[in-house]
């Protein structure tokens, strides 16, 4: 159906061409003929309301309400060119799983219709019609991002908030209602890694922007460059760590589980101890470990194999948290057999024991409890903290990996239709964002209002709607890692727009001699960045509060854009 609309209306477009016509009038003659409307001969004021035709045959027209259908229409193949991309991606992603094709293609490929657009902005006509028209690039450029994190984000707050409890949000339980602070979203550490990624990706922009703070204008073209080759290194440097992310997050999550069962196995000793695990002085009491092993050890041959070790975990609750108890066991040995004999004396066992207490007691901090009855609330303070390391390290293994659907029935065809799907939505970006962008400096001619406003506030809507759709729909399903996935995805489009994007806008500006001068422009895109990246780096629950500084950011950027340009001239 989609499809079927697509070529409905790209017919209409092709054969829609602008007309134009004369009035016909009576010239006073020696005859008084009336005109048949044959005459070729056009006036010079007609020839300037004449519009001019991208490709030589696509329709335009120089009014408003005309340039705004064509925006709609134009949008609306840039929307499908988008949606196109991004579902030729998942299939992609199906067959072939993340780390190169995420973490090369995937992010290119959704940046890929703004990259597009701000290109042919700076790439049409002469160097002075360049320099007009670029504004429209650097319009998206900032408004997508803006988008993204502000009005995107804070729709996804809203509709994937859950209740709250311990400052964390409960899977799929919704009854708080809009309460401001007990209502709200929790997300993986890696989102605030991704947050702090996007924080560090506007590096170029300061760059860029210190010959206008300096007040200099002989360094404006040589800061260009090096911005450009800035972020060309850290768009290289993303994707290297986007593809051997999931391998880094495996190892993590694997850390992880291992200083939970740690926190279990210290539990199960202290409730089971003869004595206290720690002295009046507050250290291991080595007595107690000792005897200790001497009720694991359950031959009696002064010996824990790897049978007593799995029996142990095994007898322990680890409340709902899902481990392959074998490797739990291989890296326990891994701790306490220093002779590598496969199994664990006294001595081994004690010293393993002394260094997970001390290593509890460091988690707990220097003003952590210490020994006496206080011991159980130390351990506690370990358990929870491992507990809640592991929830948000974003484990997918405990039945919320709905996402998979197994193996793929067709690889071949899914593959192929991957390839056409991708094709397809990169031709249709490739063919419409130069007429996009003269209709909107049509627009913009016809109406007065700044091509930037309208490129900040309606090309984003085009580019990013079946981002800013996949991400609200991910988010509703009020669960931790859905919402983690949707936040880490709206960071990783802000940051690709930081430096693709603008390695695609620097590259213009350096190679066609271009004025840098869009200082409040990237004024707006650094505070909204770094509020929201530096809010997101620090945190891993967003209250629903929060929703309010993402959404008041969005007016507040273009207000401070107007006020700048239009009051202090700095455009």
């Amino acid at each position: 159906m989609r499809f079927g609309s697509l070529i409905s209306l790209l017919f209409l477009l092709f054969f829609t061409s602008s007309a134009y016509a004369r009035f016909v009038s009576v010239r006073p003659s020696s005859t008084n003929l009336i005109s048949d409307g044959i005459n070729t001969v056009v006036s010079a004021e007609e020839k300037e309301e004449a519009c001019e035709q991208t490709y030589g045959f696509m329709p335009c027209t120089k009014t408003a309400l005309g340039n705004v259908f064509l925006i709609l229409v134009y949008g609306f193949l840039m929307f499908t060119a988008a949606t196109y991309l991004s579902a030729g991606s998942e299939l992609l992603l199906e067959i072939l799983g993340p780390g190169i094709v995420g973490g090369l293609f995937l992010p290119m490929l959704g940046a890929l219709p703004d990259a597009m657009l701000i290109m042919v902005s700076g790439l049409s006509g002469d160097a002075a019609t360049a320099q007009t028209q670029v504004s429209v690039g650097m319009g998206l450029l900032a408004g997508s991002t803006v988008m993204l994190l502000t009005v995107i984000w804070g729709t996804c707050t809203v509709v994937g908030k859950c209740d709250l409890r311990d400052n964390i949000a409960v899977n799929n339980r919704d009854t708080k209602g809009f309460h401001l602070k007990d209502s709200g979203v929790t997300v993986d550490v890696w989102t605030s890694y991704a947050a702090r990624i996007m924080a560090i990706s506007v590096i170029p922009f300061i760059i860029v922007q210190l010959p206008q703070v300096l007040n200099s204008t002989s360094g404006r073209h040589l800061a260009v460059l090096v911005a450009l080759i800035l972020s060309v290194v850290m768009l290289i440097s993303y994707c290297v760590y986007q593809v051997f992310q999931p391998w880094i997050q495996r190892r993590r999550l694997a850390f992880a589980k291992h200083k939970h069962v740690i926190s279990g196995i210290l539990k199960h000793l202290k409730q089971h101890a003869l004595g206290r695990l720690l002295d009046d002085e507050g250290q291991p009491d080595e007595h107690v470990i000792r005897k200790l092993f001497e009720t694991i050890d359950a031959n009696k041959d002064g010996h824990l194999s790897a049978a007593e070790l799995k029996a142990l975990i095994i007898g322990i609750s680890f409340e709902d948290i899902d481990f392959d108890k074998d490797d739990a066991v291989g890296k326990v040995l891994q701790d306490f057999d220093k002779t590598l004999d496969e199994q664990v004396d006294q001595e081994e066992f004690v010293r393993g024991i002394k260094h997970w207490l001390i290593q509890a007691m460091g988690a707990a901090g220097p003003s952590g409890p210490d020994a006496g009855p206080r011991t159980m609330k130390f351990l506690d303070h370990f358990h929870v903290q491992t507990k809640r390391e592991h929830a948000l390290l974003g484990d997918n293994e405990n039945g919320e990996n709905d996402e998979e659907s197994g193996e793929v029935a067709d690889p071949k065809w899914i593959t192929i239709k991957a390839a056409l799907l991708l094709l397809l939505g990169a031709a249709i970006a490739a063919a419409f964002a130069d007429p996009l962008v003269d209709t909107v400096n049509n627009f913009s001619a016809a109406t007065g209002i700044p091509s930037f406003f309208i490129s900040f506030i309606a090309l984003p809507l085009a580019t990013n709607s079946s981002e800013a759709v996949s991400a609200i729909i991910f988010a509703s399903r009020k669960k931790i890692r859905t919402a983690s996935l949707t936040f880490s995805e709206l960071c990783g489009g802000a940051t690709m727009n930081n430096i693709l994007c603008l390695s695609v806008f620097l590259a213009i500006v350096y190679l066609r001699g271009l004025t840098w001068n869009f200082s409040s422009e990237v004024l707006v895109i650094l505070i909204v960045c770094l509020v929201m990246g530096g809010f997101a780096s620090f945190r891993t629950t967003y209250p629903l509060w929060t929703c309010f500084i993402a959404y008041l950011l969005y007016p507040f950027s273009l207000g401070l854009v107007y006020i700048l340009d239009y009051w202090f001239g700095w455009s």
